[in-house]
């Protein structure tokens, strides 16, 4: 590349990054995911790397962050807020690592590092003189930011004046103010239901949060802050380590992440990101990697800073849970009960740690709302096991043929009419049991391990079934022979013998796995215990009028009336009459009064993994016993069940005293019930 066309490919670069650091920390309002800016962030610090002579002083990459609002005054940060150098994989951590031993003279010396989880979040200042809060302010460019005082007063979480004694008279704290996973889709939901424009991320909701004129506004958003440093601290001394002044900060009744840990050697740090990683999507918010210091604050001192980023610290980042691509195409798949929900096709791309390929759009509204079309650029996102969905368009790239994305007015499967409800965002397929999409998706569902649990017969095995017409629906599963069966692809006289004997155990259920089995519309597993505990019997329940079926917990007007049509419809009760007179049943449940069960009026939370049931197994089986199971530790717990990986929810239980207790002492105490775990 020649010197001019070097040139201008670093004004090019240093241009589109200024315009995405306005649109993301000025606007609030990202254009594209952090994966891309990063990239291009890196390809400018390459270039500027091999061309010294290039760097300029206006660069993004001698810089943090934008310029501040102009409606807030703006505030002069007396030491520096940096921001940090990212590493991507385990070799540039273990780089980073080779550097801080070699530079200290103690390259056969493991490290010490503290260890934390980097809250995706807005970096706040808090000024704090004789323990009062003072101001508030952003990080902006580093050097300056904006003063969010009034704004910052209104997050519970950060204390007006500091606890206990000993503090400096002047103390600067930093930290990150973020929402909750819980409060972001909470303050989501009230959006739509007011007609407002929903937030992207927790990220977006909170930057916004926190840039209102109006701290009335921010006071009734979900915010948190979670320190992490301190900057200027005068008249007064604190702990020699990183770790020690977290803990110090929390005393005086700031929070600081539980999940923040000292461990000794790059080993011990990669361990720690495994772990983590592993539980990043059971936390309680949003994280995009892990901050490794340097615990000792004189080693900190020793290696000091380059020009943007202290060389004593680094962010090492997860893949990306958004990215970019393009829609290449839309098609319209049929659920079980005939809901038709458009999938973006995508060009391939990487996110979230798997290549993504398809993307939901949910529901006609969805899709209007979004303005997506076909060939726009589009971010992309997927957090764990979670279906990748399309989160916004980005609308300076769409191609200027671009197509819209058309509805069907017939069932793409078999053709029938297609109705959407007034009250419903969702087309529906009107084919019912005649449309065969529909009958493998019920198939597919009443053969799952939650409901009959027919082991063998996966998702492929259930296509054929239905395309060569060999089960019409789940009744047939039990007129299936053998000589059918070694008519199928890959089906040999050992997998046929395991599928029948599948088959033939699952015969003998319980009351709530049948009614769960059946697909009826809008009841999930608790709605099926509730129903099955509260009538007994499958008699009681076909019989029970819509008022009796309200008397349920977890049953509204909307599952009583699914329930009384499926009840009414002369296909569901065939099919239900079906599987009876084949073999299929269960014992009946003695009804019980709610106040008789043994952990009725209590209120459990199950947090971590659990090995040997999964977390809705443990709900439905506390629920089966009385208890109310909540999604938050709070004063009103009466217990807490504890697995792997338990964090926040398992700090805050121990924070106020409350039972916890493991997956063993769990499963005994189920079995003492006569529940099986």
């Amino acid at each position: 590349m020649s010197d001019a066309a070097l040139q201008a490919e670093v004004l090019r670069l240093r241009e589109q990054l200024r315009e995405w650091n306005y649109r993301y920390y000025v606007l609030d309002d990202p254009s594209v995911p952090d994966a891309e800016y990063d990239r291009c962030l890196r390809q400018l610090q390459e270039i500027e790397a091999r061309h010294p002579e290039l760097v300029s002083a206006d660069s993004p990459t001698q810089r943090i962050g934008a310029q501040p609002l102009e409606q807030f005054r703006q505030v002069a940060h007396e030491v520096p807020m940096l921001s940090l150098d990212n590493a991507f994989d385990a070799g540039e951590l273990e780089s980073f690592d080779r550097r801080v031993r070699e530079r200290l003279k103690a390259v056969d010396t493991p490290i010490e590092y503290c260890c934390e989880p980097k809250l995706d979040g807005i970096a706040v200042s808090l000024l704090y003189r004789h323990g009062a809060l003072e101001r508030g302010a952003t990080r902006g460019d580093g050097t300056t930011g904006e003063d969010i005082t009034h704004n910052v007063r209104t997050v519970p979480s950060i204390p007006l004046q500091l606890r206990g004694e000993g503090y400096p008279a002047v103390l600067e704290v930093r930290g990150e103010i973020y929402m909750p996973r819980a409060g972001f889709e909470e303050l989501n939901l009230r959006a739509r239901e007011e007609g407002s424009k929903p937030f992207v991320n927790p990220r977006n909701a909170a930057a916004g949060s926190l840039r209102q004129l109006d701290a009335r506004i921010t006071a009734r958003r979900p915010l948190q802050m979670c320190c992490y440093s301190v900057g200027l601290v005068a008249d007064g001394e604190l702990p020699g380590e990183q770790f020690a002044v977290l803990d110090r900060l929390h005393d005086w009744g700031l929070r600081i992440n539980s999940e923040s840990r000292v461990v000794t050697g790059i080993a011990a740090c990669e361990a720690y990101y495994s772990d983590i990683a592993g539980r990043r999507d059971t936390l309680p918010y949003d994280i995009d990697g892990i901050v490794y210091k340097v615990n000792r604050l004189d080693l900190q001192r020793k290696l000091g800073f380059v020009s943007r980023a202290p060389r004593w610290a680094i962010a090492r980042k997860f893949p990306a849970q958004e990215e970019m691509t393009r829609v290449v195409g839309v098609e319209f798949q049929v659920g079980r009960t005939g809901a038709i929900t458009p999938v973006a096709r995508l060009e391939p791309v990487f996110v979230g740690g798997v290549t993504v390929s398809n993307a939901t759009l949910h529901n006609s509204d969805e899709v209007e709302r979004l303005g997506v079309m076909i060939g726009d650029t589009v971010i992309v996102r997927r957090a764990g096991d979670v279906i990748p969905q399309v989160v916004s368009v980005v609308s300076d790239r769409r191609p200027p043929d671009a197509k819209p994305v058309v509805f069907p007015g017939r069932c793409p499967v078999c053709g029938s009419v297609t109705e959407r409800a007034a009250d419903e965002a969702v087309l529906r397929c009107m084919g019912g049991l005649v449309c065969a999409a529909q009958q493998k998706a019920a198939i597919k569902h009443f053969v799952s391990r939650r409901a009959m649990d027919i082991d063998g017969l996966g998702d492929k095995l259930v296509e054929q079934l239905v395309d060569r017409a060999l089960v019409e629906n789940v009744a047939g599963l039990y007129r299936l022979e053998r000589e059918q069966l070694l008519g199928l692809e890959r089906m040999g006289e050992k997998s046929v013998s395991k599928l029948l004997q599948s088959i033939e155990n699952s015969k003998s259920t319980t009351l709530p796995r049948f009614i769960f089995a059946l697909g009826i519309r809008e009841v999930g597993e608790a709605t099926a215990l509730n129903l099955a505990r509260h009538f007994g019997s499958w008699e009681a329940l076909v019989a029970a009028s819509e008022e009796k079926l309200l008397e349920v917990d977890d049953v509204g007007p909307v599952v009583a009336d699914h329930l009384r049509q499926f009840f009414d419809s002369e296909a569901g009760m065939s099919i239900a009459q079906s599987l009876r007179d084949q073999g299929v049943s269960w014992p009946d449940i003695e009804v019980v009064e709610q106040e008789e069960l043994p952990l009725a009026g209590q209120t459990w939370v199950v947090t971590g993994k659990l090995e040997v049931m999964g977390r809705n197994e443990a709900k439905a089986a506390l629920q089966m016993l009385g208890a109310k199971v909540a999604g938050s530790v709070s004063a009103k717990t009466s217990c807490v069940v504890a697995g792997p990986g338990a964090g926040s929810k398992l700090a805050r239980a121990t924070e106020l005293g409350i039972e916890v207790i493991d997956e063993a002492t769990f499963v005994a105490l189920l079995e003492s019930h006569g529940v099986d775990a």
